[in-house]
C-alpha cells in the first residue's frame, strides 16, 4: 500500500484530509500518490536560481503521470559564499541538516516518492544521503551547470579566475584593469560553477549512481533541455512508485563502485570520497568506499578531462556525451546490470541514448587510448597520515606526482592565505594547514583560497599543499586533503615543525614525515589537545561527534 493511503484512506482519516484540503487540494488530489518535491531553491545560491522553474515543470510531469506534486522548502548553502571566514565552519555540517531536513518531511507527510532538487556542492550528497536512509522512491534532478565566462588565462572563466587573478595581481602579473573586468564577465548565467568541482562531481555522480536520468546531471541551465528533463524527472518519479522501486534497489554495492570508477575516470572532485562513503554508510551497504577508491584508481583509466584538468567545462562535456558517453566507453568495467531511475538498468540506458552533439576526443577518450591509464584521484598513507590523505593527481603536472619539500606549517586556513599574499612562500615549501579537520575546524573548510593563490603567484608547479581539511574541486596543483587522524585528534599532522622535511609520492601512495619513529612518539606525548573552537550552537555538536573524514565526516551519535 502506498504510505499516503495511511493517513488519506477511511473516514477516520478526514483530520488528514481537511488539513491538506486548507491548501486548496481537491478529493481527486488526495486519492492519487502523493509526491514530495524538496526544493532547495533560494536567492543565495547560483546553481539554485533556476529551481523554481525547474519544480513547477517537475509537477507538470507529475501532474502528467496521474499522482500529486507537493513542494517544500530545503536549505543550501553555497561554498563559495562561505569562502574563506566562517561561514565555511557550517558548510560541511550543513549537508547533514539537508539529509534531516529532507527525512524528517518525508515521514512526517509520508510521501510516496520524492523528487530531490538541489545541484551543489553538500546538498547533493546531503539529498542522496536522505535518499538511501528513507529507502522510498527518489529523483535527484539539479539544476545544471552555468556558461563559462570571458576567457582568462587560457580558457573560460568562472568564479575562481577571480581568486586566481587576485593572485597575479598581488605578484604584479596582472593590471588592476584586467582584474576587476572579470568581475561582470565571469559567470554569464545561474548554474552549479561551470568547471568540475565537487558540485558537478556529485551531480555526474547521481547519475553514475543510477538516481539521476541521462543527462540530468550536467544539462545546462539556462538550456531549454533542462526544463524538458523535469517533466520527465516528474513522470518517472511516478512509475517508481507504481512499480516499488525504492532508493536501496538503485544505490547498491556496485552501483557506488560504478560511481566510484567513473569519478575516477573523469578525475572528480576529492570530496567525493567522503560523500560516497557517507551516502554508503546511510544505504548500510558492506563496502569501504575508500579502499575502494584505493584499489579501482590503479586500474581504472582516466577518460575524461575537465576543468580543472584541462580547458573545458561542463557544458563542454555535455557537449561531448557527459556521464552517459563515459559510462559506454567504460561499459566493459563496471556493472551495467545496476537499475536506475528510468525503471532500466544501466546497459538499457546506454543502448538507448540518443547524443545531440558530435563526440570530441579532446575531452573523452576511449578505453582503449585513454588520458591515463590510472585514475584522476588517489588515496595516499604514511606517518603524516596513518588512516588516509586524498589527491587528485589528475589535476596536476606529473612533474609533481613525487614531491619533497619543507614544511611551512598553519594552524589555520586565514594564517595561510595572509602568508601566501605576503610573499612568505618559496618554492620547495610544503604548505601544512591543520586544526581544519571535522572536528578541528570545526567543518572541514576547504583550502580552496590558499591553492588559488599559490597558482595567482607562480607557485603551484613548485610548492605542495597537506591538509586535515579539505579542497575545493577546482584546485590544481601538488596538494593532499582529508589528512586521518586530523590534528585536533591528535594525528601526526599535528606535530610537525617548521623545516621537517616531507614526502609526497603518488606512485607509491605515500605521504611521509621524514624524520625517525622515535622523534614523532616524542613529539605525540608532548602534543596537548586544543580546546573546541565552539561550544554551543550547532558547530558545537557537531565538533563533539563528527567522524574523521576518512570516515565520511558523518555524525556519530553514539559518541554523545
Amino acid at each position: 500500500m502506498e504510505r499516503s493511503k495511511k493517513i488519506l484512506c477511511g473516514l477516520q482519516n478526514q483530520y488528514y484530509r481537511a488539513t491538506w484540503k486548507s491548501m486548496g487540494f481537491s478529493t481527486d488530489d488526495l486519492k492519487r500518490p502523493m509526491i514530495g518535491i524538496a526544493n532547495a531553491w533560494s536567492e543565495c545560491v547560483p546553481g539554485h536560481f533556476n529551481l523554481r522553474q525547474v519544480a513547477q515543470r517537475v509537477k507538470d510531469g507529475i501532474y502528467r503521470a496521474g499522482a500529486t506534486p507537493v513542494e517544500f522548502g530545503v536549505l543550501g548553502g553555497c561554498d563559495g559564499m562561505g569562502q574563506g571566514h566562517d561561514g565555511m565552519h557550517y558548510i560541511l555540517p550543513s549537508r547533514e541538516l539537508i539529509a534531516n531536513s529532507v527525512e524528517s518531511m518525508a515521514q512526517i507527510n509520508l510521501f510516496d516518492g520524492i523528487v530531490l532538487l538541489g545541484s551543489c556542492d553538500k546538498i547533493v550528497p546531503g539529498m542522496l544521503m536522505a535518499a538511501a536512509r528513507l529507502d522510498i522512491p527518489c529523483i535527484l534532478l539539479p539544476g545544471g551547470p552555468m556558461e563559462g565566462g570571458i576567457v582568462f588565462d587560457g580558457r573560460k572563466s568562472d568564479q575562481t579566475s577571480s581568486t586566481e587573478a587576485y593572485g597575479m595581481l598581488t605578484a604584479n602579473k596582472i593590471t588592476e584593469k584586467e582584474y576587476v573586468s572579470l568581475e561582470n564577465l565571469a559567470c554569464p548565467t545561474c548554474g552549479s560553477c561551470s568547471y568540475l568541482g565537487t558540485a558537478n562531481t556529485m551531480c555526474s555522480l547521481s547519475e553514475a549512481l543510477g538516481m539521476t536520468l541521462p543527462d540530468g546531471g550536467i544539462i545546462p541551465a539556462s538550456s531549454a533541455a533542462r526544463l524538458a528533463i523535469a517533466e520527465k524527472t516528474g513522470i518517472k518519479i511516478v512509475e517508481l512508485v507504481e512499480k516499488g522501486i525504492t532508493a536501496r534497489k538503485i544505490i547498491t554495492e556496485e552501483s557506488v563502485k560504478n560511481a566510484i570508477k567513473v569519478c575516477l575516470s573523469m578525475s572528480g572532485s576529492t570530496n567525493a570520497v567522503m560523500h560516497l562513503t557517507a551516502i554508503a554508510y546511510e544505504a548500510e551497504l558492506d563496502i569501504n568506499v575508500l579502499e575502494e577508491f584505493d584499489k579501482l584508481s590503479k586500474t581504472t583509466p582516466q577518460l575524461a578531462k575537465i576543468n580543472p584538468s584541462s580547458q573545458y567545462n561542463m557544458v563542454d562535456f555535455y557537449h561531448a556525451g557527459g556521464v552517459i558517453k563515459l559510462m559506454e566507453e567504460m561499459e566493459t568495467i563496471i556493472d551495467t546490470n545496476q537499475m536506475t531511475v528510468t525503471c532500466h538498468k544501466v546497459s538499457e540506458n546506454i543502448k538507448e541514448h540518443i547524443y545531440q552533439y558530435p563526440e570530441n576526443s579532446n575531452i573523452i577518450k576511449t578505453m582503449k587510448e585513454p588520458f591515463g591509464y590510472e585514475g584522476g584521484v588517489a588515496v595516499l598513507r604514511g606517518n603524516i597520515a596513518p588512516d588516509t590523505g586524498i589527491t587528485k593527481p589528475g589535476a596536476f603536472d606529473k612533474s609533481l606526482h613525487h614531491f619533497i619539500g619543507e614544511a611551512i606549517c598553519f594552524n589555520s586556513e586565514e594564517e595561510a592565505e595572509k602568508a601566501i599574499l605576503e610573499g612568505k612562500i618559496h618554492p620547495g615549501h610544503v604548505v601544512v594547514i591543520r586544526y581544519e579537520g571535522p572536528k578541528g575546524g570545526p567543518g572541514m573548510r576547504e583550502m580552496y583560497k590558499a591553492m588559488k593563490y599559490l597558482y595567482g603567484r607562480g607557485l603551484s608547479k613548485s610548492t605542495a599543499l597537506i591538509t586535515d581539511g579539505r579542497f575545493s574541486g577546482t584546485n590544481n596543483g601538488c596538494f593532499v586533503g582529508h589528512i586521518s587522524p586530523e590534528a585536533a585528534e591528535g594525528g601526526p599532522i599535528a606535530i610537525i615543525k617548521d623545516g621537517d622535511k616531507i614526502e609526497i609520492d603518488v606512485e607509491k601512495r605515500s605521504l611521509n614525515l621524514m624524520i625517525n619513529e622515535e622523534e614523532i612518539a616524542s613529539r605525540l606525548k608532548e602534543w596537548k589537545r586544543p580546546e573546541p573552537k565552539f561550544k554551543k550552537g550547532y558547530l558545537g555538536l557537531y565538533c563533539k561527534i563528527a567522524a574523521s573524514g576518512s570516515e565520511g565526516a558523518i555524525m556519530k551519535y553514539d559518541e554523545l
